[in-house]
């Protein structure tokens, strides 16, 4: 996996467009961490806040949409055979299925910032037959809180990380005057015992 900060350097900002739906539609791509160093970018002010939101919301949006259509096409059958090669179970594709049956476009919100539900949310309703309109609409919800809110963690790890190297650099600044000054004693020590130490203790020198 390339450096993400690379990556971010390179194709700006698609490459979180495009790594964002990828891990929506259930490609084991980095998602929250791409979403979380543009946070971290955005402190730096190497990236645009209102463009971050914009791109991070759009392709949230459009890889749960491909989702639920994948889902509505090409059915569970298509879907468990798809999850076995992510290691999702039989079984756990039931619970899943059921807690979206149960809990319908509540469930498609919450999914939004459960991992392992996150990108099955999608297909999972697009089996179960949930319209689309209620589906997108809760889509856009789970998206609106989702995108802001990861990337402001990202933002906030910017701001903690100031902070703490402000704490490492006067500390360090400390410890260069203790060990300049420990120097200084050293030497003035060293050079008083020269001058002034006893007679003996020259004879014994020689």
């Amino acid at each position: 996996m390339p450096d993400l900060t690379q990556l971010i350097g390179h194709w700006g900002y698609s490459a979180i467009f495009f790594t964002v739906i990828l891990g929506s539609i259930g490609i084991p791509v980095p998602e929250e961490a791409i979403m979380l160093l543009a946070g971290l970018l955005v402190w730096e002010k190497k990236l645009e806040l209102s463009v971050v939101l914009i791109v991070g919301f759009l392709s949230t949006v459009s890889g749960d949409n491909l989702g639920y259509w994948a889902g509505r096409t090409y059915g569970r059958a298509t879907i468990e055979r798809y999850g076995q090669k992510l290691f999702i179970s039989s079984e756990r594709l039931d619970v899943m299925q059921n807690f979206v049956n149960r809990h319908g476009q509540v469930a498609v919100f919450l999914a939004r910032f459960i991992p392992g539900l996150r990108f099955l949310a999608g297909p999972l309703t697009g089996i179960a037959g949930m319209p689309f309109p209620r589906f997108f609409l809760a889509n856009i919800a789970g998206a609106a809180v989702y995108v802001p809110l990861i990337v402001a963690f990202g933002y906030a790890f910017g701001l903690g990380f100031a902070e703490y190297i402000h704490w490492i650099e006067g500390y360090l600044a400390k410890a260069e005057h203790l060990i300049l000054a420990a120097i200084m004693m050293t030497a003035v020590t060293s050079f008083a015992w020269r001058a002034f130490k006893p007679k003996r203790w020259r004879r014994r020198e020689k």
